[in-house]
């Protein structure tokens, strides 16, 4: 199936899974590297798209480099006021009404930056162009939703001295501790600082996230900081089964509450499970799907990027987000970085329509349960308001829009 990026761009989205400090956009790096002294392998958009930020990279590791450069340069609140201010821009203008953004607190914690300081300069950043576009819809006094965010914060399942000054400190203050409990008392700082900033300044800290390599780094590890942030009625969504087998996502659900997952990408694969206890692998993914199913836990499908990082993945056609619709799966397709896998919304729903024999009725089904399985920063009311606004302004666009330009909705296709 395929619908212009026009008639895309029309259609209101959310990005449930991006990373703001792999979202920049590429002047903005070049300019904040000066300023900070940051030394890049260029500093023409050219040469950083040729140096850095490819279509397709080597493993990981290579992926994983750009983020050093963006993260040395958002070390003060201008640069990540500017930073979120850009970010929200380009979601606007390509249709997101609703974006999650996420990143992690401590690499931009230093001795000159606190906790408030990052929080309140990403909030800043976000707030401003989001009522800048919604004044906008006031003023012309459209019948669309508004725009609106929340921010996810990301605990590391690893991290060394060189990640950032918060994090040298964090790791000498605690040297004499095992390296996994350091860990653990990181995350658990993080989710007590998001709490109480979120209850104490307003801030829409809506989530909280574990990032970073999984082999290794089980998530129970950080148990103790997702109890706190559950009991303080804090959604949860964890990294899993991005690079380890279906055991992470189940540890990610069961443990750790998780509200929905982020890639997911090897929930399928069997051959991965490495608990001698499971005898019958095949059979404890068919029940993990099953249990994620029916419990509705959403999988935020990140299609680019795990093309770019996984090297088992050749072809987008093989990804399994086809298993996941089989399966009847809860998704929502999302970008996980702008600059680095180079694409956005728009371009992650023209694949995901292009590849893998999409109709019109499922893309509504994907956009609006965004909405819906989102971690909106209001009421349910609220919420419930909100989606139902998102739901009607879509409606008139597959009225006005899409069954005129593609044909009626119950086809399977539409070529």
């Amino acid at each position: 199936m395929r619908i212009s990026a026009e008639h895309l761009r029309l259609l209101p989205k959310t990005d449930l899974h991006v990373h703001l400090d792999g979202s920049l956009r590429l002047p903005t790096l070049i300019d904040l590297a000066k300023r900070f002294g940051v030394t890049l392998p260029s500093y023409t958009e050219e040469g950083l798209h040729d140096l850095v930020f490819k279509d397709r990279y080597a493993d990981l590791v290579e992926y994983l480099r750009g983020f050093t450069y963006t993260c040395a340069a958002m070390q003060d609140p201008e640069a990540l006021e500017r930073v979120a201010y850009e970010f929200m821009q380009d979601n606007v203008a390509e249709g997101v009404r609703y974006v999650e953004v996420r990143f992690a607190p401590q690499l931009h914690l230093n001795s000159r930056v606190g906790w408030r300081d990052v929080f309140q300069a990403v909030d800043r950043g976000l707030r401003r162009a989001t009522d800048e576009a919604n004044a906008a819809i006031a003023r012309d006094k459209l019948d669309e939703p508004l725009y609106a965010y929340g921010i996810i914060v990301c605990a590391l399942r690893a991290f060394d001295s060189g990640a950032s000054e918060y994090y040298s400190r964090f790791l000498d203050v605690h040297r004499y501790l095992p390296r996994k409990r350091v860990y653990a008392l990181a995350s658990v700082e993080l989710a007590r600082a998001s709490v109480e900033l979120r209850d104490q300044l307003g801030i829409p800290i809506v989530g909280f996230d574990l990032a970073g390599q999984e082999k290794g780094f089980p998530a129970i590890d950080h148990l103790e900081a997702f109890q706190f942030a559950h009991r303080n009625f804090m959604k949860k969504t964890v990294h899993a089964g991005e690079a380890y087998g279906p055991e992470s996502i189940f540890q990610a659900i069961t443990e750790l509450h998780a509200d929905r997952i982020g890639h997911g990408y090897y929930l399928f694969a069997s051959d991965m499970i490495t608990d001698p206890s499971i005898e019958d692998p095949e059979g404890y993914v068919d029940d993990l799907a099953e249990y994620i199913a029916d419990r509705r836990v959403t999988v935020e499908v990140c299609l680019t990027s795990n093309l770019q990082t996984n090297p088992t993945l050749t072809h987008m056609e093989e990804h399994n987000f086809g298993l996941m619709r089989k399966a009847k799966l809860s998704t929502t397709i999302c970008t996980d970085n702008r600059l680095v896998s180079n694409t956005t919304v728009t371009r992650e729903l023209g694949i995901a329509l292009d590849l893998f024999d999409l109709t019109l009725k499922d893309l509504r089904h994907i956009l609006i349960y965004g909405f819906k399985r989102s971690f909106y920063p209001g009421t349910y009311v609220e919420k419930r308001a909100y989606v139902r606004s998102v739901i009607d302004y879509y409606e008139r666009l597959e009225r006005e829009v899409l069954v005129p330009a593609y044909g009626p909705l119950d086809e399977d296709k539409v070529s």
